[in-house]
């Protein structure tokens, strides 16, 4: 609730009298309220029972928002929520809203930043690029506004469909890529979410169709991002264990971490306790090289950082990512699992 008041009440945590409002209704947690007879045999208004769904026969749900729709666990917890409409109140400086946020470990801490200050037009997790082309009419769909024109260019919803439950539960977005009202490219993004272990594992499949040739231009950073909450001790780790590497320049895609089958960033809170998401690469997307950086909680597997990349008119462009989000420090043993599983689909 207090997410949707536009990412600054309730950024990270419910407020206290709107957790007060759903401990009463028990409609948000997806909680069946009965009402059952008292010791006299008799209904009575104050005799209630909360009876919890069982998970098993629940299966994932969705739940329809004024701003997007949000993905329940089984146990009726949020887990994300795609975000098709601006928030209230919200401080977001980008034309573009479309994104996956918040994002939840499995506990339900919210990871992700929409609109945070230091840069107010990243939003969640989600996907655009500061430079592209398409013949003479140039387009920033990122938000930045220094190498292309923003204005007139926006992602927009134009439908959004969640199927499965029990078993492979999908949210289905497809989303138009305007300049100036007309379309460029069309998105379908497929988005799959699973319980394994002690994370939630979200499969990510992006497929781009440009209606004219498209070049993505050559940079640091853009593309797939994953914004994070920073308000705590942040450690990024890799395949190889802790990662101690320079931190990358925005206009400098040479010092851009190097390929790696993933990134995981954990971040230490005040509380004590550590949460984290993994961004897992696939095999069959451009090379690529990472734009990490510790001050922004930020994850960037850059396709461009290499050089441009040309979308041909009515050719699918697709992108896959998984996203490992879990409680705790990076799990490596089931973040070796699942990338090997990943890299051979």
């Amino acid at each position: 609730v207090g997410a949707d008041l536009g990412g600054r009440v309730g950024e990270y945590e419910t407020p206290m009298h709107f957790r007060g409002l759903i401990s009463q209704v028990r409609l948000y947690w997806g909680a069946l309220i009965q009402r059952m007879p008292g010791p006299d045999g008799k209904i009575s208004k104050r005799s209630f029972r909360h009876v919890e769904p069982d998970p098993d026969e629940r299966g994932f749900d969705s739940v329809r928002e004024p701003c997007g729709v949000s993905i329940l666990a089984p146990t009726g917890k949020p887990v994300l929520r795609y975000v098709t409409a601006r928030p209230v109140a919200t401080k977001l400086t980008a034309n573009s809203v479309c994104c996956l946020h918040p994002v939840r470990t499995p506990s339900g801490k919210v990871l992700t930043a929409f609109a945070p200050a230091d840069h107010l037009h990243h939003r969640g997790v989600f996907l655009a690029w500061y430079a592209l082309a398409a013949g003479d009419v140039k387009a920033d769909f990122w938000g930045w506004g220094k190498f292309a024109p923003t204005d007139g260019r926006v992602i927009e919803a134009r439908a959004i469909r969640f199927e499965g439950r029990k078993e492979g539960p999908r949210l289905t977005v497809k989303n138009d890529w305007n300049v100036n009202g007309g379309t460029l490219i069309d998105e379908e993004l497929q988005t799959t979410v699973r319980r394994q272990g002690a994370a939630n594992v979200i499969d990510l499949r992006y497929e781009l169709i440009p209606r004219a040739d498209v070049t993505l231009d050559r940079g640091a950073f853009g593309g797939f991002c994953v914004r994070m909450r920073k308000d705590g001790q942040i450690t990024f780790t890799g395949p190889e264990g802790k990662v101690a590497l320079p931190w990358p320049h925005h206009l400098k895609p040479e010092t851009d971490w190097p390929a790696a089958d993933w990134y995981d960033l954990s971040i230490e809170l005040g509380s004590g306790k550590t949460v984290g998401v993994a961004v897992l690469d696939h095999p069959n997307n451009p090379p690529t090289a990472w734009h990490n950086l510790a001050r922004l909680g930020m994850i960037n597997p850059c396709v461009v950082a290499k050089g441009p990349v040309t979308l041909e008119k009515e050719e699918p462009f697709v992108l896959r990512y998984r996203l490992v989000v879990h409680d705790g420090p990076a799990p490596l043993e089931l973040l070796g699992k699942l990338s090997e599983e990943w890299r051979a689909e």
